[in-house]
């Protein structure tokens, strides 16, 4: 009988970034960092009144800071923060951040917006580098649906409609919004993805696809 062993597999952590006045106890942000231990905020501050760069500069520091591959999981502001650490820090082939979960992207530009987040506009128009999803309601208050696959358009993210779910917060009353999670583990297994089981021995992977095996007698 040939033994199976899995090669050692990293989960990434998952950063969450609120957006404006921070994420409540209802809301899913919060519970799923309750609730998983490779999900973690940053302390972003100022959550009543945003400042971009300083946003952007806490961000940076807890992308550093990780030991480990980075997927952002992002509410609201905090997708215009994600998208304006990367034009601003312009990540190169080694950045640690491997995915992106854009949740509810407000619009940040025109006259009707409220003055705190005005120091996000205007949109950055530059395609994230590496996989990202973004998730949009059709009811959001803040955006139009069509801006919002725009945005996704812009940032070169792959849109999911979730539906009529308002600004996909705590008000939407999703509980830790189980559809939020399950594509979060499909953006996971996308951006990396568990070794397959292989045989005990001198292995040489050749190829995701081509695998040599050479079993000692």
């Amino acid at each position: 009988m040939i033994k199976t062993e899995r090669r050692e597999w990293e989960k990434p952590l998952a950063l969450i970034i609120p957006g404006l006045n921070n994420s409540g106890p209802r809301h899913w942000q919060t519970m799923w960092e309750k609730e998983d231990a490779h999900c973690v905020r940053v302390e972003l501050g100022m959550w009543d009144a945003p400042h971009r760069n300083t946003w952007v500069n806490k961000l940076n520091a807890a992308i550093h800071a990780s030991s480990r591959p980075v997927i952002l999981v992002a509410h609201s502001l905090g997708c215009h923060a994600v998208a304006w650490w990367n034009a601003l820090e312009r990540p190169g082939a080694d950045s640690k951040v491997v995915g992106a979960l854009l949740v509810a992207p407000p619009q940040v530009e025109g006259p009707a917006i409220d003055d705190r987040i005005s120091s996000f506009s205007p949109v950055v128009r530059q395609r994230l580098p590496f996989t990202s999803i973004l998730a949009a309601s059709q009811n959001d208050p803040y955006i139009a649906y069509g801006h919002a696959k725009r945005l996704a358009r812009i940032w070169g993210s792959r849109l999911v409609d979730v539906g009529h779910l308002g600004h996909i917060n705590a008000d939407s009353d999703i509980g830790n919004w189980p559809y939020g999670r399950y594509l979060l583990e499909r953006l996971t297994a996308a951006v990396a993805p568990r070794p397959p089981l292989i045989a005990g021995g001198n292995v040489d992977l050749l190829t995701p696809h081509e695998t040599r095996l050479e079993i000692g007698r």
